[in-house]
Order: structure tokens, then sequence, then C-alpha cells
């Protein structure tokens, strides 16, 4: 751990309550990398929020699927380690969730276009 990073756990240490303590003081708080990487990765979850307004046209059907196995592969995951990290279990449940809404979103835009195309061959 560098040094940096002890200097402000130490100082941080002190203001922390009683009350906070167990959280403080848990396997998997924020005194651990356990805690500090769910908490970054929900910004892929914002991320994947604000693409619920894009135009489906616009998808990424690949970064959609990695996005979803991420997901299912971590959540997993994070419930077989220990200490059990529900907090990595929740962030990726959520990556998984929008991820699969937005296949979903590009999975039925690729059926209309198709039933689109079977008309128009249709009426030549």
């Amino acid at each position: 751990m560098s040094r940096v990073y002890k200097a402000i756990v130490t100082v941080a240490d002190r203001f922390v309550p009683q009350t906070m303590r167990p959280m403080w003081e848990h396997p998997a708080g924020p005194k651990t990398i356990f805690f500090w990487a769910p908490a970054f990765k929900w910004g892929l979850v914002v991320a994947g929020l604000g693409d619920l307004n894009r135009p489906v046209e616009n998808l990424s059907i690949r970064q959609s699927v990695s996005l979803a196995a991420t997901g299912l592969i971590w959540s997993r995951y994070s419930l077989v380690i220990i200490p059990k990290n529900y907090s990595l279990f929740a962030v990726n449940v959520f990556v998984l969730l929008t991820s699969s809404y937005q296949l979903s979103r590009a999975y039925m835009h690729h059926k209309s276009l198709e039933a689109k195309k079977e008309t128009q061959e249709k009426a030549i």
C-alpha cells in the first residue's frame, strides 16, 4: 500500500465515529480495494443508463455483450471470494442489467429491420 494512502487512512481513522467502526474495519471496507473497485465501477452503470437515450442504431453490440458477460462473471466471483463482496455483486448485477437491456433494444431493432425488409421484398 502506498505511503500516501496509509497516511490518509491514518488521519481519517481518527474521525470515524464509533458507530461506523464495524464498516470502517470490515475486510471489504474503505481501507481496501474491495471497497474502491466497486465504487468506481458504478461509473459503468451511470454510462449505461446514459446510453438509454442513445439511438438504437448507434449502440455497440460488441460492447454490450462484453459488459453483460463481465457483469455476469464478476457477479458470480463476488460471492465466491472471501470476504464476500456484496457491493461488487450489486454493481455487477446493474452492469449486467443495463447491458442486457441495451442488447434487447438492439435485437428488437434488428428484428424490425428484417421485418421491414421482408415486407418490401413482398411488395416487389
